[in-house]
């Protein structure tokens, strides 16, 4: 966790009067602890822009977009002249850290629904920014050339995929959700429903992708797989695998009036489909989550006018 002192008293600045060096040293002595908080938040050091210089990014451990993200924007601000830690912790204990002040800033908050508790809890004292990506949602893919295009054709075309649908683990929401309401939905009880491990199901998606074979697998948007894989999510006409998401960005109570350029570009940031799951592909596969700056940089050097864009999206709006 991170404690600037600046964040105490950030959003009651004020000028301060020149004085002898005298009085000065009077005024020193009378001090009390919370005025020199103030004076230290009144001297917190600014980017050429105006923003505050040091900025710290609370990100869900194991969120792979929200990791990716993260050091996106850390490695755009560090270029900007901007001092950026990214700490991973457990979703409940960033909201915490973000309302009382050890971060200014996340980028993983899913809503409505996944971070539901969270929001109701802490959107008092959190700054909305704005979506960056609209459809976050749990799925059933299969290989791009397979023969069926919907759910609600897979009974009937069970045979084509050895009879199987490979998921993740036992207790992943996702796991339930396709257990308790996906293949009641879709008559799907006599097809072998294999629940394994995350690695497994990529594995056996990999293996099948790369030897021309169906395959049907649960899997999640975002994700690198659709960018690795040739592979499609087969429609959800009964909506069994729920709607679609939204992941916003969300900072401490502030967070504009400290960072206005900044928030900004979080309010015009937005990453499609194949600009996302490429750098989770590079980050997560290629690289195997060892080096997240330079699967950045890589990520960067294959768009580069991505900054440029999303400066040029901010001024516009």
């Amino acid at each position: 966790m991170f404690n600037r002192t600046a964040h105490l008293s950030r959003t009651t600045r004020r000028s301060v009067a020149l004085v002898t060096g005298v009085a000065l040293t009077l005024a020193l002595a009378a001090c009390s602890s919370d005025s020199s908080d103030s004076t230290d938040a009144d001297t917190a050091a600014t980017v050429e822009n105006g923003d505050l210089q040091d900025v710290t990014i609370g990100v869900h451990s194991g969120w792979d977009e929200g990791i990716a993200v993260s050091y996106l924007f850390k490695s755009i601000l560090e270029d900007e002249g901007y001092t950026v830690e990214a700490t991973e912790a457990d979703a409940g204990i960033v909201y915490t850290g973000l309302t009382g002040g050890d971060f200014d800033v996340n980028f993983d908050m899913w809503l409505p629904n996944t971070h539901k508790d969270y929001l109701d809890e802490y959107g008092d004292d959190m700054e909305q920014l704005g979506a960056w990506y609209t459809e976050a949602k749990l799925t059933i893919a299969v290989n791009e050339d397979a023969p069926i295009t919907s759910l609600d054709e897979l009974a009937a075309n069970a045979d084509a995929f050895d009879n199987r649908l490979v998921g993740i683990e036992a207790g992943a929401g996702l796991t339930g959700i396709t257990e308790d309401v996906a293949i009641p939905a879709y008559g799907l009880e006599d097809m072998d429903f294999v629940v394994s491990s995350t690695p497994a199901m990529l594995a056996e998606l990999k293996g099948a992708t790369d030897a021309g074979e169906n395959v049907a697998v649960t899997l999640w948007a975002p994700h690198w797989a659709y960018d690795a894989f040739p592979i499609r999510d087969l429609e959800d006409p009964e909506g069994a695998m729920g709607e679609a998401e939204e992941i916003n960005s969300v900072g401490r109570t502030g967070f504009a009036e400290d960072y206005p350029t900044l928030a900004s570009w979080i309010g015009a940031f937005t990453l499609t489909d194949e600009q996302l799951f490429s750098l989770e592909n590079i980050m997560f596969n290629e690289n195997e989550g060892n080096d997240n700056e330079g699967s950045v940089t890589e990520w960067l050097d294959a768009n580069p006018t991505f900054v440029d864009d999303l400066k040029a999206a901010a001024d516009a709006s």
